[in-house]
Parts: C-alpha cells; structure tokens; sequence
C-alpha cells in the first residue's frame, strides 16, 4: 500500500461519517424545537443499557427528543473545530445501536459530537449551547464506559435543569472488548459476564439512582 493510500483511506473514511452526521443533523432540525429535550452525554465505544433504558422511558414517558452527546476531547495542538476522524468512527455504532433502541419506541433522536479540550469542556460546551429538560448521565465504573465522578459532580454543580445520575453495579462492557462477529448492538450493549450472587438477590445488584431537582 502506499502512502498516498494510506493517507487517503482514513480521510474518505472520515469524510463518509461526518456526511452521515450532517444528514442526521438536517433530520434533527425538522424536529419540534418545542418539545422537551433529554441530553444523554457520553464517552467511549459503549454505553450502560440500564441508563439508555431508564433515559426511553423518561423520553418515551414526556413525549422528549432523546439527545445522545458524544464528548470528544481535542487535543490541544489542534483547532476545537479541526476534524476528529477517531471520536466520528467510535461515536458512530453507539449512535446506531441508540437510535434503533429508540425506533422500536417512536423516540426522535437529535445525535451530536460536542468539543472539547476535555470531557468537563466538551460537557460544558453541551450544556451552555442549548436547552435541556433534563440530563440523565451514566457513572463509569470498572466494567463500563462513564463520565468520572468528578465531572459528575461538576456536572451536579453547574446543571441548571434537572439530572438523574445512575451507577450500574453489573452492566455492560465495552464493544472493543467483545467478539467482532457480533452484531453492532451486541458489540455496544452487552452483559458483563462477571460472576455475581444468586439470582435471589437480584435486588442487591440493582444499580443505584439519584435525581437532582431543578436550581
């Protein structure tokens, strides 16, 4: 392969997914802009289930348009507005595998990259541009992809609207760790294979929850 290949390949990748999240973008704006709107941030290849579940049937409950928020951090060398091929291919099956959980349930979905020198920057960024009715964010924890706890406490401090926070005991692990013949929602939503207690206490392994009313 040269290295004209090389070079050549990765951007026509990149140009094909940012032209599938324009389209997505065209789509979102037809949306109700009076509506309510429900930001679910995240980070990494993979999402808990148990906080995309509990985020539908908010959305599905208050007739909401689902907002998945990929954060992106930019490295500091380059512009916020500079192309981030790397974050477009991993937000890209988690958008998918959400925006099929959502069709089964008639939930719009509105998907976005946000920007940032960091998580906390790419979250802030989300959160001053636009409105929300509420956040509902997932705690990253040993076997899942989250926000860390300290960007969920900023988060719990500078949230105007109101946030639920879920911790996920045993949940899910990330696509990358997963067989590659599966399917892409198989590979994004997958039960950790972790052993546990019986199934007696299935009450124990619930995953805790907590709702911040509005400031």
């Amino acid at each position: 392969m040269t290295l004209l290949e090389l070079v050549a390949i990765p951007l026509a990748i990149a140009v094909a997914v940012m032209a599938v999240l324009l389209l997505r973008r065209r789509r979102a704006a037809e949306l109700d802009p009076a509506a309510h709107r429900i930001l679910f941030p995240f980070v990494g290849s993979a999402v808990s289930q148990r906080a995309l579940d509990a985020t539908l049937r908010l959305a599905r409950a208050e007739d909401a348009v689902l907002v998945p928020a990929y954060l992106a951090p930019v490295p500091l060398d380059l512009p916020l507005t500079a192309a981030i091929p790397g974050a477009a291919l991993a937000a890209m099956p988690v958008f998918e595998a959400i925006e099929q959980r959502a069709a089964t349930q008639g939930i719009a979905v509105d998907t976005r990259i946000e920007r940032g020198r960091t998580v906390r920057h790419a979250l802030r960024q989300a959160i001053a541009q636009e409105r929300f009715d509420r956040i509902v964010v997932a705690v990253a924890t040993p076997q899942t992809d989250g926000l860390a706890p300290e960007d969920v406490a900023w988060l719990l401090e500078r949230g105007a609207c109101e946030i639920l926070v879920l911790r996920p005991r045993r949940d899910l692990v990330a696509a990358s760790r997963e067989p590659a013949d599966e399917r892409p929602a198989d590979r994004v939503f997958r039960r950790s294979r972790r052993p546990g207690p019986p199934r007696g206490h299935a009450a124990a392994r619930a995953g805790g929850a907590a709702a911040v009313p509005p400031r």
